[in-house]
């Protein structure tokens, strides 16, 4: 235990004024006498300073150089390969949706990166992302992490809000002396993808030490990674049937149940034939257009399956995908602290951030869409066309000839859609630390942070100009808008019979930019008092925390006021904030010592209270083992209930357009298809909808609303974990760390699908009464669905668990140093509970993308004489692409597709100069292990394979 000593005493002063790094960054012994040691303190998920192998919370810690040991150019690329995080959003998948590209945020057991609270220095950062609470961790400098560590479970007790999975606390090096500069340049070896970085870091102390100021600067920089730039992800690739499997008497392939013979395979050079970059239309089969704008039959090659084909002409979609955005950042960062007494230290902090990312994807595009019909008249119809809609009947009752055709066509002669997005963040911390009579740490502090988004969208198609545009007529032999109105406002006629046919002008007069920006604001206003020496028990010194915090978030999102009416949907100006008033108290207490078996045991009690201004009161708390059975072995326990409060967007999103396929459930038809439709036709009924209703649509695309719920409560999480540290004697340096951990979350905000909110409205038991129904809104004669709301809700439920693993062992041989540790992660259940009332109703995502059930990496490093060497190996297990419950739906969709167990290794070979002067080479994916098909796009789960190939990188760096 800490003992009230004056060392003791100086000790705790040294750790809140930075002069005892070194005792945080490892397990340390400090000698205050011959005979008297005080003993080590490490940071433990707790306020209270205590022995680190005895706290009961699972700690995984790892070094700032750790994390840059690789090519990464920042921490965030690291830490997502880490098998506690998700790889929700990297920079390998952060284009997933308006206004994300080059974010990168940490998902904590992969529960959502709203559920992982990221701090610094045990403090709030300000969000990233508008109407959230995640942290872009772009804006943290690289340069000054000491550590970063990773808390499992519900820690909204210590920490506050958000952390229901955990916390990821990134602990910023102290009192910084020196110079220390670094330049890193890596590229790809087999595309033009590069990246570079650059810090500086310089800091010296003040008034005879009792000050220290520190400045640095940090630069990095990649340019874009499209799939076209590689061999590999250069081919386009579909589900299409296993032409292998035997035909049965009916001519079609025999299912099977084998998963070594599946029913579809992911085929190469595959893809949809309906589709096309020069347009396609089915008359007397698929057709398409020659650059001249000739017509000739679209090849549908041998493997025919439905609307796709293999060897045939296909529009490669990885045309457009981007394994990689072009990225940069600045980030210029201030400290300092000042020793005003030898109980008082002040300090501050202050941060600029810039980010700037441009993400591509596909182009607009017309598939079926009606706004792409071709009058007969058109300007630029091919003659040849013109004879093939004549010989056409316009339907089977009317012999006239067509009027008019649909084509589907990729727009990509009118541009590639694009997304620039710059990222400013700041932040200021102001606080005072120090120590009162004689025993009582103290931290008063008051935070400030803002990020501000620009979003430019680029060849962003206007409907109306568009469709202006494309209903041209020949006017005394000149091509021109029919639309008169339109013509005096500068229309300008599209030929799109063909690819690359359209004018520039017309391009100019289709497309618009659009610009949107956001503002987030955070401030925190906060204190906190421990002693980890209240009292004395027989067992040892009791440690306590209290303290308060306020806490404001705002955040407001300003669309384009041109987004209406555009490709993109128009997206909702969101605009809320809210304010949480919070106390919090942490005790740990000794119960027992020096016994047989019970060398130490010690129960750790947290609660928070919380008043938020949109939620009301809320409760977390917290209890904890640790028992050291003997000084090799120590268990842990720990038990907590957390809350998430909703965010700003679920609770103030304004509604944003969107739009649903789904089909009338009070249809007579499939009315009748019901074994038992009593309680549907009563609803039906309820609504006024007629027995005989038989709607003009069938899976008609209906427009929707889709936004945030003011009524929301906050989501409810217990967790718990069970785990040992077992260091035997008999193998010097050797360690093993295991940890279970359970994570259960009611209550979890999540919207319902468009068709689900049909059948529930219907469903019901207790009438059309319901919160379902009211999302829907009829037409009042015709009783057509006209609009489905579609907003957040506390419906879901999730379910996640699984055992950590922790080996490590040092030993010298060779003449040198070995450290070699392994960390891996068995995930054994993750459940979604679309319905939380529903608890034998749904899908188990362990053993899919973005959920292998085994996760590992392995690091092996030998150091002599100034050389160091590191090998290191990932590894994720094999995944299937699709869930149980999705392929019970769908039978045999794509049954047994799969990627197989993936390895990934990196090394690099570095020496320290006496001088100061360090040189580094590595080379990522030394192998150059390919990527498995279908996850160079954007989604979730994507990034957890490495998209680049082989990367060769090197650094240089000079400490003085």
């Amino acid at each position: 235990m800490l003992p009230n000593s004056k060392m003791a005493k100086a000790i705790r002063f040294a750790l809140i004024s930075g002069a005892a790094t070194a005792a945080l960054t490892a397990p340390a012994v400090f000698a205050a006498s011959d005979d008297d040691k005080v003993e080590r303190i490490a940071v433990t998920g707790s306020r209270i300073v205590r022995e680190g192998a005895l706290a009961p919370t699972p700690v995984t810690v790892i070094t700032g150089e750790e994390l840059l040991s690789t090519g990464v150019t920042n921490i965030g690329e690291a830490l997502n390969q880490l098998p506690a995080l998700g790889n929700t959003y990297s920079l390998a998948n952060s284009g997933r949706f308006i206004g994300t590209s080059g974010l990168n945020l940490l998902d904590l057991r992969n529960m959502g990166t709203d559920r992982t609270l990221v701090l610094v220095d045990g403090k709030r950062h300000v969000s990233s992302s508008a109407g959230t609470s995640s942290v872009d961790i772009n804006a943290i400098p690289s340069v000054w992490v000491d550590r970063v560590e990773v808390i499992t479970g519900g820690a909204s007790a210590i920490y506050g809000a958000d952390a229901v999975t955990g916390v990821v606390n990134f602990i910023l090096k102290k009192d910084i002396e020196g110079l220390d500069v670094s330049a890193t340049k890596g590229w790809a070896a087999d595309s033009p993808h590069a990246k570079d970085r650059f810090a500086l870091s310089y800091g010296t102390n003040f008034d005879q030490d009792r000050g220290n100021i520190a400045v640095a600067v940090e630069y990095s920089a990649q340019n874009q990674l499209r799939a076209f730039d590689r061999d590999q992800t250069s081919v386009p690739f579909s589900s299409l049937k296993n032409t292998a499997r035997p035909i049965g008497p009916d001519g079609k392939f025999i299912d099977s149940n084998d998963p070594s013979d599946p029913d579809r395979i992911l085929t190469p050079n595959a893809g949809h034939y309906t589709i096309s970059n020069a347009g396609t239309f089915d008359l007397d089969g698929w057709k398409t257009f020659n650059p001249d704008g000739s017509i000739r039959d679209v090849y549908s090659g041998t493997n025919i399956d439905g609307i796709r084909c293999a060897d045939c002409d296909v529009t490669n979609l990885n045309q457009f995908n981007q394994l990689q955005p072009e990225f940069k950042r600045y980030n210029i960062n201030l400290k300092t602290n000042y020793q005003i007494n030898d109980n008082m230290n002040t300090y501050f902090e202050a941060k600029y951030v810039n980010s700037q990312s441009t993400d591509e994807g596909q182009p607009a595009f017309f598939f079926g869409n009606e706004r792409n019909d071709i009058s007969i008249d058109n300007a630029f119809i091919n003659p040849e066309l013109i004879a093939l809609m004549k010989a056409n009947k316009d339907d089977e009752g009317n012999p006239a000839p067509l009027s008019s055709i649909n084509i589907r066509r990729f727009m990509t002669d009118l541009g590639q859609r694009m997304e620039d997005d710059t990222r400013e963040t700041q932040r200021y911390v102001l606080g005072l630390e120090g120590i009162a009579f004689e025993d009582w740490d103290y931290d008063v502090y008051a935070i400030y942070g803002q990020t501000d988004l620009k979003r430019v969208n680029k060849n962003n198609l206007v409907y109306a100009n568009y469709e202006h545009s494309l209903d041209s007529v020949i006017e005394n032999g000149v091509a021109v808008c029919r639309d008169k109105d339109a013509r005096a406002e500068g229309c300008v006629p599209v030929d799109i019979f063909g690819f690359g046919k359209p004018s520039q002008d017309a391009i100019n007069y289709i497309n618009t930019v659009s610009t949107g920006t956001s503002v987030i604001k955070q401030t925190v206003f906060g204190g906190s008092v421990t002693n980890s020496g209240l009292f004395e028990l027989p067992a040892g010194y009791v440690g306590f925390s209290t303290g308060i915090e306020y806490r404001k978030e705002q955040s407001q999102i300003f669309e384009p006021e041109n987004a209406e009416g555009t490709f993109f949907n128009v997206l909702g100006e969101d605009k809320g904030e809210f304010d949480v008033k919070e106390v919090f108290a942490e005790m740990n207490i000794p119960l027992l010592s020096d016994l047989p078996m019970i060398r130490q045991l010690d129960m750790e009690l947290a609660v928070r209270l919380a008043d938020y201004s949109t939620i009301g009161n809320a409760t977390t708390w917290k209890a904890g083992l640790s028992w050291e059975v003997t000084d090799e072995l120590r268990m842990r326990t720990t038990y907590s209930e957390a809350i998430r409060a909703p965010n700003i967007s679920e609770l103030f999103g304004a509604p944003s357009q969107t739009f649903f396929n789904v089909e009338d459930s009070c249809r007579t038809k499939y009315l009748d298809e019901l074994a038992n439709p009593e309680i549907r036709q009563a609803n039906c009924a309820a609504l006024g909808i007629p027995a005989d209703f038989n709607p003009d649509y069938d899976s008609k695309t209906l427009e929707g609303l889709s936004g945030g719920n003011r009524e929301l409560k906050a989501e409810e999480s217990t967790s718990y974990t069970i785990g040992l540290v077992y260091q035997p004697d008999f193998i010097e340096g050797f360690s093993i760390t295991t940890d279970y951990w359970n994570i259960v979350i009611d209550n979890a905000i999540d919207s319902v699908s468009s068709q689900n909110i049909i059948d529930r409205c219907l469903d019901s038991t207790s009438g059309v009464d319901n919160e379902y129904c009211d999302l829907i809104t009829r037409d009042a004669t015709s009783h057509e669905i006209t609009l489905i709301k579609q907003f957040d809700l506390n419906i879901a439920a999730l379910e996640t668990a699984g055992i950590d693993f922790d080996i490590g062992y040092n030993f010298e041989a060779f003449d040198g140093d070995f450290r070699t540790n392994l960390i891996a992660t068995r995930l054994l259940s993750r459940k979604d509970y679309s319905f939380q009332d529903e608890p034998d109703s749904f899908e188990e995502l362990a053993g899919t993308l973005g959920y292998a059930e085994w996760q590992a990496n392995w690091t092996l490093n030998y150091s002599i004489d100034g050389w160091s060497a590191n090998w290191r190996t990932r590894f994720v297990e094999g995944v299937n692409l699709y869930t149980d419950k999705e392929l019970e739906l769908n039978a045999n969709p794509n049954s047994n597709l799969s990627y197989d167990d993936y390895f990934i290794s990196d090394i690099a070979v570095a020496y320290d100069f006496e001088s100061g002067i360090s040189l580094k080479f590595g080379i990522d994916n030394l192998f150059d292990k390919d990527l498995p098909y279908g996850t160079i796009g954007t989604g979730r789960g994507s990034a957890a394979y490495d998209n680049v190939g082989r990367f060769f990188h090197t650094t240089a760096s000079f400490k003085f």
